[in-house]
C-alpha cells in the first residue's frame, strides 16, 4: 500500500513498519531493538505488530553473531499447517460438521489437556550426543511424549473453512507445547545472567528483556546449544501439527469417505541463519511468517474472519518476511473485560460458524480483539500475493 513502509526513529538502525498505526508499547519495543548494539541493518515490523514480551509480535529483529531468546518467543516453532479436502460446502450439513467436531474433541486434546497416553513412536529424533548435553530436551522428553498431537490454548485453534469455490480447507495452528516454553525460559534466563555477568561497554537495560546468546567467539557454546534445541522444537511444534491433521484427515474420511492434497507446513516463531544485503545474520521472526519469492504460506484471521494462503514475493526490505495474522488490538484482559458476549456471539453465528465462543472468559479470542485481517493483507501487498481466500460462514472451528 502507498506510504508503506513506513520509518519509525528514535533506533540507531531504522525502524520500517508496514502497519500504519502501533500502540506506543509495540513502537517502544522496536526502538529497543533498533538500538540494541548486535542489531543489523533496520528492523522490520509486519502489518500485524503489536506488544509483545522483549520484541514485539510481528516483528523481525535481524543481529549479527548472537541469537535473542526473546527473539522467538515462549511457543518456539508456533505455526500453521493446512490441506485442502475433496469435499465442497454442499457436500456437508450442520448434523455431519457437528459430529465431526464432536469426533475432533474428543480425539484431540485442547487447551492444557495432554494425551492420556504417549505417542512415544512420533517424537522427533535428536542425535544421541546433542541429547545428552541438552538442558532441557532431555529433562522434559517423557513428558513431551504425552504433549505431541495436542492443540494448546490461547489463540491455536482448528479450523474449517471454504474458498470461494465452496472447496473446503482444514487449517491448524499450534506451536511446541510446554517443551518450547520450558526451552525459551530457560535460555532467556540463561542469557539475562550471562549478559550480566560479562563486563562490556554495551550494556542492555534489563527492562528491554533483550538479552543475546553468542554465536561466535569463546562464548559461542551457549548461543550454539539454544540453536540446537530450539530445532528441535521447531521439529516437534511441526510434528504436533502433523499427528493433529493425521487425526483430523482419519476423522473426515471415517464421516465422509473424502481425500486430500495440498498440504501446506510453516512456521512464524523462529530463528535462523539468512543471507541479507551481503552478509550472513541470524533473523528472528517473531509472529512472522518466511515470505521468500514463490514461498507458499498462511495468514489466519481471527474465528469469523477470512484466513490467506499467500505466495511470498522475497521483498528483501522485510528481510522477505509476512505477517503471521490479523494481529490482536487488544489484550485478552481488556477483551474479557469490555466486549459484549451477546455482540460476538452474534457475528459468529449470523455466518453459521460453528464456534465455542459460549462463555466471557473466551472473549479474548473474539473478532473485535483483533485487526482487520483484510486491511492487514492490503498493508503487505508488496510481500505477498493472495493465492486462496478462505472462508469460515457455516463452518466448525475449535478454539483453544
Amino acid at each position: 500500500m502507498e506510504g508503506l513502509p513506513r520509518e519509525i526513529g528514535g533506533g540507531t538502525i531504522p525502524i520500517k513498519a508496514w502497519a500504519f498505526y502501533l500502540e506506543a508499547g509495540a513502537e517502544q519495543q522496536a526502538r529497543n531493538a533498533a538500538n540494541h548494539p548486535f542489531a543489523f541493518h533496520h528492523i522490520a515490523l509486519m502489518p500485524d505488530a503489536h506488544q509483545g514480551e522483549g520484541i514485539c509480535i510481528g516483528g523481525v529483529v535481524p543481529t549479527r553473531g548472537v541469537v535473542l531468546p526473546a527473539g522467538c518467543g515462549v511457543d518456539i516453532g508456533c505455526g500453521m499447517r493446512s490441506v485442502k479436502t475433496s469435499l465442497n460446502i454442499n457436500d456437508v450439513n450442520k448434523e455431519l460438521l457437528l459430529k465431526i467436531r464432536e469426533d475432533i474433541l474428543h480425539q484431540i486434546p485442547v487447551g492444557f489437556d495432554h494425551r492420556t497416553t504417549p505417542l512415544k513412536d512420533k517424537m522427533p529424533v535428536m542425535d544421541r550426543a546433542a541429547f545428552e548435553q541438552s538442558a532441557v530436551v532431555k529433562a522434559e522428553w517423557d513428558s513431551a511424549t504425552y504433549q505431541i498431537g495436542t492443540l494448546g490454548s490461547g489463540n491455536h485453534f482448528w479450523s474449517a473453512l471454504q474458498d470461494n469455490e465452496g472447496n473446503i480447507y482444514i487449517l491448524l495452528h499450534s506451536g511446541s507445547r510446554n517443551i518450547g516454553n520450558k526451552t525459551a525460559l530457560y535460555y532467556e534466563k540463561l542469557a539475562k545472567q550471562l549478559n550480566e555477568e560479562w563486563s562490556w561497554d554495551a550494556k542492555i537495560p534489563p527492562s528491554w528483556k533483550l538479552n543475546f546468546l553468542p554465536l561466535a567467539g569463546k562464548n559461542k557454546k551457549y548461543g550454539e546449544a539454544y540453536m540446537r534445541e530450539m530445532d528441535w522444537c521447531l521439529d516437534f511444534a511441526r510434528v504436533n501439527r502433523q499427528v493433529m491433521m493425521d487425526i483430523t484427515q482419519i476423522v473426515f474420511t471415517k464421516h465422509t469417505g473424502c481425500t486430500f492434497s495440498d498440504g501446506l507446513d510453516i512456521w512464524h516463531n523462529y530463528a535462523a541463519w539468512e543471507h541479507h544485503f551481503g552478509e550472513d545474520i541470524i533473523v528472528h521472526r517473531k509472529g512472522a511468517t518466511s515470505a521468500k519469492l514463490g514461498q507458499l504460506g498462511i495468514i489466519p484471521g481471527s474465528q469469523g474472519t477470512k484466513s490467506y494462503i499467500v505466495r511470498g514475493k522475497g521483498n528483501p526490505e522485510s528481510f522477505k518476511s509476512c505477517s503471521h495474522g490479523a494481529g490482536r488490538t487488544m489484550s485478552r484482559s481488556s477483551a474479557k473485560a469490555t466486549l459484549d458476549l451477546d455482540a460476538e456471539q452474534q457475528k459468529l453465528d449470523g455466518l453459521g460458524v460453528l464456534h465455542g465462543m459460549t462463555e466471557i472468559g473466551k472473549l479474548d479470542e473474539a473478532d473485535s480483539a483483533y485487526k482487520d485481517i483484510a486491511e492487514v493483507l492490503a498493508n503487505e501487498n508488496d510481500l505477498v500475493e493472495i493465492v486462496v481466500e478462505l472462508s469460515p460462514n457455516n463452518l466448525p472451528v475449535i478454539k483453544g
